[in-house]
């Protein structure tokens, strides 16, 4: 769970809010509304770990996009298959 703390408050003590932030994240409003958290440094970096790159199809060349459109779902997973040609242009 996280705890919400003005922006004032943490400026006041900041040391504790720190060792709050060791527990759980500490979430910093202003103006009464959340702008930013605090969080423990080994969870950023297990945070950070998780993060994605992210390409576009634009980028892939005719042969990548090819072998996409041939692909399949491991055995046991053919249900989904489905799911894929059913969907196929939704985002079009």
């Amino acid at each position: 769970m996280a705890s919400t703390v003005t922006e004032a408050a943490v400026s006041k003590n900041f040391p504790a809010y720190q060792d709050a932030a060791e527990r759980e994240p500490v979430i910093i409003t202003e103006n009464g509304r959340p702008r930013t958290v605090l969080i423990a440094y080994e969870d950023y970096l297990r945070l950070s770990r998780r993060d994605r790159r992210v390409e576009t199809t634009a980028d892939l060349s005719d042969a990548d996009l090819a072998a996409v459109e041939k692909s399949e779902m491991e055995p046991g997973l053919e249900h989904l298959n489905a799911e894929l040609l059913t969907d196929k242009h939704a985002a079009d």
